[in-house]
């Protein structure tokens, strides 16, 4: 595996998530943010089941950079609880020169 990661977190709507990337990415914390309106959500909640609209936010960052991505996205986030899960990415069935350029954008200059 490598030492890059794929984000997947959620947000109310498009507008709170790209206001999020753009910080995310302006502060190198993530390499690119990809945001997709129009999810649907149907989760537990106080005792039942309830759905709300939704955004879908993608991150790609590396190891180095998740702790205070983490924390910048808690920061951030309207949620007393969001969604951020981190994923590994299989090095050998990726294209290498994104992987160097997430590197690469993730670095503090």
């Amino acid at each position: 595996m490598s030492e890059e990661r794929l984000v997947y977190t959620t947000w109310p709507n498009a507008e709170a998530a790209a206001a999020a990337a753009r910080t995310l990415v302006e502060e190198r914390l993530a390499a690119c943010a990809n945001v997709l309106p129009g999810a649907m959500s149907v989760f537990w909640h106080d005792g039942e089941v309830q759905s709300e609209p939704e955004a879908v936010m993608f991150l790609k960052s590396t190891v180095k950079r998740m702790r205070a991505l983490k924390e910048r996205i808690v920061d951030l986030h309207p949620y007393d609880l969001p969604a951020i899960v981190a994923l590994e990415i299989d090095e050998a069935r990726s294209h290498l020169e994104y992987l160097d350029w997430i590197r690469a954008e993730t670095q503090v200059h």
